[in-house]
């Protein structure tokens, strides 16, 4: 389906150790996380927050396991702060991934998020940005991808849960206000189906948009439930609401299959934040592991 060596298959840490919920997965450590990957069959990791800084360091802990750096998160405050803030921060998280051989900066607005809130109704108080504030995401964006591209790297805007931009009809608006040489799209399976889009359709109007692709699945009751009983993104993840590709309820096969049609080149990233005491990450990681081979022939 894929043409050889141009997708590769890599998986985030945030199954073994939570970013925002440090208490999950406490006491995995970064060894045991990389080993995992390694043993499930994966080429790849994003960084998390065991990982060590020292580019060194981190070259020398993957190359024993035969993994790579496909990217990390970045939260931009382009409609909360200055310019200039975000810049220095995204220059040294820029500078950092140069150095581990990444391609792309995964970046997602953090101005008026609730996703890192644990009693914020995820979906009663999304956020809504103002005029004002596309414009200034739009503008700075615009900025952080020059730099990215001062070291031939591109910027993938994460659309993200609890955001302002989540929808499709937000993710549809991001694009129009940016350039395509400037600001590129990471396209999220999970976040699409949670956000009750069809993450097959925003595919299609975005793929020459698309350079980065993270691949989760959700799982419908729990989803429901979040929505029911007004819980927030920190509670939905703790109750279950993501799972891997193959575990929930989206049809990745034709996902997959437009992809491919598109000579899709680039990471695909299993990325499904769980509590790993409730879903063993080395399970969940050789489960996902079996289903994309299966489907995509990755």
């Amino acid at each position: 389906m894929f043409k050889e060596h141009t997708v590769r298959l890599a998986i985030a840490p945030i199954a073994w150790t939570n970013d925002d919920m440090p208490e999950l997965g406490r006491d995995n450590t970064f060894e045991q996380c990389i080993s995992e990957m390694a043993l499930a069959g994966y080429e790849g990791s994003e960084v998390g927050n065991k990982y060590p800084r020292s580019p060194e360091r981190l070259h020398r802990a993957l190359e024993l396991r035969g993994l790579q750096i496909a990217s990390a998160w970045f939260s931009a405050y382009l409609t909360a702060g200055p310019y200039e803030e975000t810049a220095k921060a995204f220059i040294a998280q820029r500078d950092f991934l140069h150095e581990m051989g990444a391609k792309v900066i995964v970046v997602s607005e953090q101005g008026r998020s609730i996703q890192g809130q644990m009693d914020t109704p995820l979906f009663a108080a999304k956020p809504v940005f103002t005029e004002s504030e596309w414009a200034a995401l739009a503008k700075g964006l615009g900025g952080l991808g020059r730099l990215a591209a001062e070291k031939d790297m591109a910027l993938v805007y994460h659309h993200h849960m609890g955001t302002g931009v989540q929808t499709a009809a937000e993710i549809t608006r991001l694009m129009e206000l940016t350039d395509p040489g400037e600001v590129s799209l990471l396209f999220d399976t999970g976040h699409l189906a949670f956000a009750g889009e069809n993450p097959l359709e925003v595919l299609r109007t975005h793929l020459p948009r698309i350079k980065h692709v993270h691949l989760k699945d959700i799982r419908p009751g729990v989803v429901q439930r979040v929505i029911s009983d007004g819980l927030s993104f920190l509670q939905a993840v703790k109750a279950g609401a993501f799972t891997v590709p193959g575990d929930g309820c989206i049809a990745f096969a034709e996902i997959f299959e437009e992809l491919a049609a598109a000579s899709y080149s680039g990471w695909f990233v299993v990325e499904a934040e769980q509590d790993p005491a409730l879903a063993d990450p080395l399970e969940y990681a050789i489960k996902a592991r079996r289903y994309i081979r299966e489907v995509s022939g990755l």
